[in-house]
């Protein structure tokens, strides 16, 4: 199983599902439970592992769970991430009613009428299983990401645990003050300019990133901010360019189609659009991988990271 952070079809990352923790885990819960990871997937703690079991072992940390750990705990990506997620949760509860979802746990969830406890026993039992085995993990993380999105159907605007913590913990002062409560008499703030901040964080972030030639993590945050805003053809070229870099050229071609459907005058998409037409074919071996990885997790009962991925009727 190879993993590819910034592959996968899902355009939010549900960092909760990946370290196993409820919606709204503290930082204290968090760091524990990203301990308890870290010394799992260890290579000390694999004796009896492959070198291929070790790999696969190292990956997960250095492409799932580090991440997942520093989205959650890093002051102005966890409040961007907050909020994203408010915003998801929203979503949800509207389109409820036409949620299809797959594992037991999630269909549980939806039908009880003590929200809280299911889901606290549901993601204990899950969490449990998560890292037992490396061939079960994508696996077991689909099944909570679709429980956390079937949780959030049902609690977010109802002052639900989930619902509240963007708001709770938006900044007054600071990088996310504009994203924060307006105070008594101040003009407020809409949410095309909350879109507008968010995504230029987004960008700044994925080009710290992309300076550094880590193009999967600014792939990573280009994604989010295109779950953001959808129809923002500047990120759409921007991530095109950065899969190009990266040496994925179909989801290049994917991007900068997406872009000149948006905006058919987007310079750097116009820029592109030969290159990636050029050079389509050679990708097709990274793609069947990742297509194995995402079949692996849904053989066994939820989609990877589908609380923002998951199925429609």
């Amino acid at each position: 199983m190879k993993i590819e952070q910034g592959l996968f079809k899902f355009d939010f990352t549900d960092c909760h599902a990946i370290l196993g923790v409820a919606l709204d885990a503290d930082s204290k819960q968090i760091r524990k439970r990203y301990l308890k990871i870290a010394r799992k997937l260890h290579p000390d703690s694999l004796g009896g592992a492959t070198a291929e079991e070790k790999q696969q072992a190292s990956e997960l940390l250095s492409k799932m769970v580090n991440p997942a750990y520093e989205k959650l705990t890093q002051d102005k990506a966890a409040t961007e991430y907050k909020i994203v997620l408010k915003m998801q949760g929203q979503k949800l509860k509207q389109q409820a009613n036409s949620l299809t979802l797959e594992s037991d746990s999630a269909k549980e969830l939806v039908k009880t009428s003590n929200v809280e406890a299911a889901y606290s026993s549901s993601l204990k039992s899950l969490a449990d299983a998560q890292y037992q085995s490396l061939a079960d993990v994508l696996s077991v993380t689909g099944q909570i990401s679709e429980l956390n999105m079937a949780y959030l159907a049902r609690t977010a605007g109802d002052g639900g645990a989930a619902a509240p913590a963007a708001a709770a913990s938006a900044p007054t002062s600071g990088p996310g003050a504009a994203l924060a409560p307006t105070a008594p008499g101040a003009a407020p703030v809409s949410p095309r300019q909350q879109r507008v901040s968010i995504i230029d964080r987004y960008l700044n972030r994925a080009k710290e990133f992309e300076a550094k030639k880590d193009y999967s993590r600014a792939i990573l945050e280009m994604r989010e901010a295109i779950q953001t805003n959808p129809n923002h053809a500047g990120c759409h070229s921007y991530l095109a360019n950065l899969y190009l870099q990266a040496g994925q050229a179909t989801m290049a071609r994917i991007h900068v189609k997406r872009a000149l459907e948006i905006n058919p005058q987007d310079n750097l998409a116009k820029m592109l659009e030969p290159r990636v037409n050029k050079s389509g074919s050679s990708t097709s071996t990274t793609k069947g991988s990742q297509k194995g990885s995402q079949g692996n997790a849904k053989s066994k009962g939820g989609s990877l990271f589908g609380l923002f991925g998951g199925k429609r009727k």
